[in-house]
């Protein structure tokens, strides 16, 4: 084997060692400061990004602050606005139940007093039927004349005890 041969080993180490040092030089000016470059850069945008979403963590947070509060006094302005509304519904309720049970008793006592007319001239009329018809039926009986003037007294209607 050609590489065990202890005859090239000098030239070897000699090419070995150029190579080396050439790569360790192009290694330590060129490829090594352009990757720390690129890495810092790196590093240094990353950082400014979390300073920007920092920032803009806090913005949104603020925003929100003030979207819960606006919400917040929203919804006791609204809650304010309905109970109003709802105590202005029921007074108006309240108002329309009075002035209805005012309207009602006022037709209910119209009735009354409508039935009251009603039932006193049906009473004259029974009445007056009477005194025509109990002559007659007197007559038809055999009974004499009676005056007209004790029948009206015997066949009124006493309002007082339904007789």
């Amino acid at each position: 084997m050609p590489q065990l041969d202890f005859s090239v080993f000098p030239s070897q180490l000699f090419w070995l060692l150029i190579c080396f040092f050439c790569m360790l030089f192009v290694m330590t000016y060129f490829i090594v400061p352009k990757t720390a470059e690129m890495i810092n850069l790196r590093k240094a945008k990353i950082d400014a990004d979390m300073e920007d979403a920092a920032k803009i963590k806090q913005k949104v947070e603020k925003t929100l602050e003030k979207y819960n509060k606006a919400l917040k006094d929203a919804t006791d302005e609204a809650k304010a606005s309905l109970q109003k509304t709802k105590d202005e519904i029921n007074l108006i309720i309240e108002r329309k139940q009075a002035d209805l049970t005012v309207e009602l008793n006022r037709q209910i006592a119209d009735g009354e007093k409508k039935i009251a007319a009603g039932r006193q001239k049906a009473l004259d009329n029974v009445n007056d039927a009477v005194v025509v018809l109990v002559p007659e039926i007197m007559k038809k009986l055999g009974f004499a004349k009676v005056p007209a003037s004790v029948i009206k007294n015997a066949t009124a209607f006493n309002e007082d005890n339904g007789e």
